[in-house]
């Protein structure tokens, strides 16, 4: 967490102090202070107490941490401090945040947001929607820690929005039970958890006037999905975006107003300097050809938190290389065809994982899929498709997993260019998932 002589200091929750720090804090030699805070502190003190004696507010002891100073915000700071406040100057170009990416294609990488780099975001993303202070009403199922529901949380403080919170967004029911209840006008999530709601038969019951927007964003949603979906909520309400975490993180969109289209994430927003990039030739490819987005402008990072190597590769004249593939059509709407880590080379011949996903899930079995390139043992250099299958908990399946991949292959040999046809199929009753909700195609290429 530090290096060179810098000394860290940690703010936490009691219940996280008591469940994790005092499990780790001796394998980080650089931590000095730990500050603790509650959820009841901040309540009347009978409502805490109440809280607390029936579970619903999470708590943990404060102990002492050996070499380590420890304070109790809310007895040691907030109510027995009575000096000056240290006169602090802040710009804004000083850092708001140290971001983690999610590190499903490689390992975690601090990226360095500034303030300009997160309001200049958020200004623009409210004025691309057309987003007003005071009307509208929140639920994101994204977790704090991940950028996207950072973003969506400081929009809806600075927009005098309310919020409801989700502590468990694989709970569909529970989600369905608080739209039912307090009819909220935006989501926001990953792609898997609106696919799991709409497998939900619940999720039909819903007001869709209740309804202004549908965000998507952080992972690609097949558009057969994406129809389903908005058959619920109603059509034109779900909004495609585009964005990552060392863009602070939304940079490409479908508008509020006007044209949407499925299946796509949208324009460039305004502010955004936008070019597609061919990664083997480092030249711009043109207009309906894949290439690597490259995205410039007021949101993207300042750098990686000690990875100056890193940086380097990633930010290049300005420029962040973001590792998607994208296809811009003659209207300027962006289509993501895949991860450049994830491209899948056959023969020669590029497999975009993610356009080969699209085209999988229309088949009434398959629920979701994810599609990964596992070295061709009768061809070095060369890889060949394996496809992890979901199953459709509604598809009626007699067990004779031969037969039902012979079915899905025939199907595939039918709807996919012959190089993009997998050639080994798994059935798994779930695919693994980050704690955002994305596949997790690290552990399926582990396995």
């Amino acid at each position: 967490m530090g290096s060179g002589g810098k000394q860290v200091a940690l703010l936490c929750l009691d219940a996280v102090f008591a469940g994790h720090i005092t499990k780790i804090y001796t394998q980080i030699p650089t931590l000095k202070l730990v500050a603790t805070s509650s959820v009841g502190g901040f309540m009347p003190k009978m409502l805490a107490k109440m809280g607390k004696l029936v579970g619903k507010i999470p708590k943990g002891k404060i102990t002492p941490l050996e070499g380590i100073t420890v304070f109790e915000y809310h007895k040691d700071i907030k109510e027995k401090f009575s000096g000056e406040l240290p006169d602090i100057k802040i710009s804004p170009d000083d850092i708001a945040f140290i971001q983690y990416t999610g590190g499903t294609t490689g390992p975690p990488k601090g990226a360095m947001l500034s303030h300009r780099n997160f309001v200049s975001d958020v200004k623009i993303f409210q004025h691309w929607l057309s987003w007003e202070f005071g009307k509208g009403f929140g639920l994101s199922g994204f977790p704090f820690f991940h950028i996207a529901g950072l973003f969506t949380c400081a929009n809806v403080i600075m927009l005098g929005w309310s919020q409801i919170l989700i502590p468990n967004p694989r709970d569909t029911g529970h989600i369905i039970k608080e739209m039912l209840k307090y009819r909220p006008s935006v989501l926001a999530n990953v792609p898997t958890l609106y696919q799991m709601l709409i497998k939900n038969p619940k999720f039909k019951k819903i007001d869709k006037d209740m309804i202004d927007f549908v965000i998507s964003a952080a992972a690609p949603f097949p558009k057969e999905s994406q129809e389903v979906l908005e058959s619920v909520i109603g059509e034109g309400k779900l909004i495609e975006l585009y964005g990552m975490t060392e863009t602070s993180p939304l940079t490409i969109g479908n508008p509020a107003k006007g044209k949407k289209k499925l299946g796509h994430v949208g324009l460039p927003f305004p502010n955004v300097y936008f070019k597609l990039v061919d990664p083997d030739t480092g030249k711009e490819a043109p207009l309906g050809e894949p290439g690597e987005i490259c995205i410039k402008g007021p949101m993207v990072m300042k750098e990686y938190y000690n990875k100056p190597e890193e940086t380097k590769k990633a930010v290049i004249d300005g420029f962040m290389h973001t590792g998607d593939m994208g296809v811009m059509d003659e209207e300027g709407y962006v289509r993501i065809v895949d991860r450049t880590k994830d491209m899948i080379i056959v023969g020669g011949y590029k497999v975009f994982s993610a356009k080969l996903e699209d085209t999988l899930t229309k088949h009434p079995a398959v629920e979701m899929v994810a599609t990964i390139g596992i070295p061709n043992p009768e061809r070095p250099g060369s890889e060949i498709v394996k496809a992890f299958i979901q199953l459709d908990p509604e598809f009626n399946y007699d067990g004779n997993e031969a037969a039902l991949k012979e079915d899905i292959l025939a199907f595939a040999k039918e709807n996919c260019a012959p190089y993009e046809v997998p050639k080994s199929f798994e059935i798994t009753e779930e695919l693994p998932l980050t704690a955002v909700g994305k596949v997790d195609k690290k552990i399926l290429r582990r396995n």
